[in-house]
């Protein structure tokens, strides 16, 4: 598992991913509609993960500070490793990036094996949102 405290109330991760320059309003506007979609209150969250490449990205800064959570980031190689968990690999993300997924790679990655992905990727203009939770197993 990984470095992430995750308890009995905070087993999620909400991996995001986005393109350069994109205005913080978007993707936190995308992390609640996710939140949402997949029924998870705020105060369940742990941390927000993303690829390394964004580790300065002002929204991805801006989410995890409205959320008071961590951001964790992951190198490509390390995301690629979660493929085929992934519900929407992307060959153009692959192209782009050096891995088939960002957000719910990182969403997973964060969790570790024991991850399983509750939200498959949701888009915004610029942004993508997944949510990973640890398995309920381990509970």
């Amino acid at each position: 598992m990984s470095d992430i405290p995750l308890d009995t109330t905070r087993r999620h991760v909400l991996g995001l991913g986005c393109e350069r320059g994109t205005p913080p309003a978007e993707v936190l506007s995308l992390a609640m509609a996710a939140l949402g979609a997949a029924g998870i209150d705020t105060a369940e969250l742990a941390a927000i993960a993303s690829i390394s490449s964004r580790r300065d990205e002002a929204a991805i800064l801006a989410v995890a500070r409205h959320f008071a959570v961590p951001a964790v980031f992951f190198d490509a190689p390390r995301l690629e490793e979660e493929t085929p968990r992934l519900k929407n690999p992307s060959e153009i993300v692959f192209a782009r990036v050096g891995c088939h997924g960002v957000a719910e790679s990182a969403a997973l990655a964060a969790i570790g094996p024991d991850a399983e992905l509750l939200l498959g990727k949701i888009k915004s203009a610029h942004a993508t949102a997944s949510i990973a939770r640890i398995g309920l197993q381990k509970a």
